[in-house]
């Protein structure tokens, strides 16, 4: 397999789990997407949320193609971890929006490079790490993130698949 079709593949099963995580949300009302299911307060919009700043971050900053968007910082651990809920003045369409957005940012990343080009990663301790990397990174973390949904939303309402 070409270093182009490797790229293609590793970004469509991406796609897919993106598409996977957002499906968790529909058929349930503002309040349950918000609805805390966890000690920690998880909830599905919170994952949504966490999932679009962590990918404009990764295909983004890492890359020099900063996501013209404000992002929480991720060097103060408050301002880190207010990413995992949505808040009052945040709604579902908002939330779903952005992270929309973001996919059209990170499309734009993925297509302009190739699989060996390197980014630095600030909170890896400045690592540099070519695309490849990030995008298997990515694929982990979003299906990690998309299992964690599937448990949310049978939580829910017994929905599975």
């Amino acid at each position: 397999m070409n270093d182009d079709a490797a790229k293609a593949n590793l970004y469509n099963y991406l796609k897919h789990e993106r598409e996977a995580v957002l499906s968790k949300l529909d058929g349930l009302s503002e309040y349950d997407v918000r609805r805390p299911l966890t000690v920690t307060g998880t909830n599905l919009l919170g994952l949504v949320k966490h999932l679009t700043t962590w990918e404009a971050r990764y295909l983004g900053e890492v890359f020099g193609r900063p996501f013209p968007e404000p992002l929480p910082r991720w060097d103060i651990e408050v301002d880190r971890l207010a990413d995992m809920w949505a808040t009052e003045h945040e709604s579902r369409g908002a939330v779903v929006d952005r992270y929309r957005r973001v996919w059209d940012h990170s499309d734009a990343t993925v297509a302009a490079l190739a699989l060996d080009d390197i980014g630095r990663v600030a909170w890896w301790q400045d690592a540099e790490v070519p695309l490849l990397n990030i995008l298997v990174h990515l694929l982990a973390e979003t299906s990690r993130h998309a299992g964690h949904a599937d448990i949310l939303r049978e939580q829910l309402d017994g929905a599975v698949g």
